[in-house]
């Protein structure tokens, strides 16, 4: 990422907030449901997330027929200390499996072999996948999540000067900062286990690789932003989550069309309540 580490928790926090916002209506979407401090002695001091993915319209059609709409309900949990984070998804419909996510930041372009402090029989079963935010590949996945054609080849932040982002650019970009991601997906489920896995992955890739394009491509409204301002954005929006989600959809509510920032987005549901 073409930031520094405190510039990624501010610009990574936001990015979450705006995705949540925009994919939250009436019927289904984000619904967070707890967030309060917390302290551990692995990551020892931070926050704590509890989270509900509503996602009733992913439901695949042949699924339809005998699965409930409220099935597909994902849970999500988070410990996040500054600049570690753990993350466990769980979802009802396959009630054995789970997602753990292990998050380290470091002030590097990539360059850490072993930044989650992994042995070596964990080491010869990892699986190493650079994720570029300036790579211009879309897949089945990035088409299931929605994700937004970004362009940062042809980018550049008014604010910051950053950008474009040409071939190289992890090498020659300062400030440049890299989030390492252990994903391990847990499915054991005879017959279908290692395909759910493959699928979830894949999937988890693709929402990593379309958050940090975002990051980037939204700098110039998140930088400069202090952490307590964004900790005063996050009780908003998270009000404001649950009213969208409890409130009849209106016509036209959804886009108008003139609405950017988060804040604007924050203002505009705000006076619909």
């Amino acid at each position: 990422m073409p930031m520094s580490m405190e510039e990624y928790e501010i610009g990574i926090s936001y990015t979450i907030m705006k995705m949540e916002q925009q994919n939250t209506n009436s019927k289904e979407g984000v619904e967070v449901l707890q967030q309060v401090p917390f302290e551990d002695e692995k990551l020892g001091k931070g926050q704590y997330t509890s989270k509900n993915y509503h996602l009733q319209s992913k439901i695949p059609s042949w699924m339809k027929g005998f699965a409930p709409a409220s099935a597909l309900t994902v849970h999500e949990e988070s410990w996040c200390a500054y600049p570690n984070s753990r993350t466990v998804i769980k979802c009802p419909l396959f009630s054995k499996c789970s997602l753990t996510i292990d998050t380290v930041i470091r002030p590097d372009n990539g360059c850490s072999e072993n930044a989650h402090n992994l042995t070596s029989e964990q080491l010869d079963a990892r699986e190493v996948e650079v994720v570029d935010i300036a790579s211009q590949s879309r897949d089945y996945w990035s088409k299931v999540i929605s994700a937004p054609n970004v362009d940062l080849t042809a980018f550049r932040s008014q604010r910051t000067s950053r950008g474009p982002l040409l071939k190289g650019w992890m090498d020659s970009c300062r400030p440049v900062m890299t989030t390492y991601k252990l994903v391990i997906m847990d499915a054991p489920i005879w017959g279908l286990g290692e395909r759910l896995e493959d699928c979830i992955i894949a999937g988890e890739r693709a929402l990593f690789l379309a958050c940090h394009r975002l990051c980037f491509a939204w700098i110039d409204e998140w930088y400069g932003m202090t952490l307590d301002q964004i900790r005063e954005m996050e009780r908003q929006t998270d009000l404001l989550l649950k009213k969208t989600l409890n409130k009849p959809a209106k016509a036209g509510s959804k886009h108008d069309g003139k609405r950017k920032t988060l804040k604007e987005e924050i203002v505009a549901v705000g006076s619909c309540t």
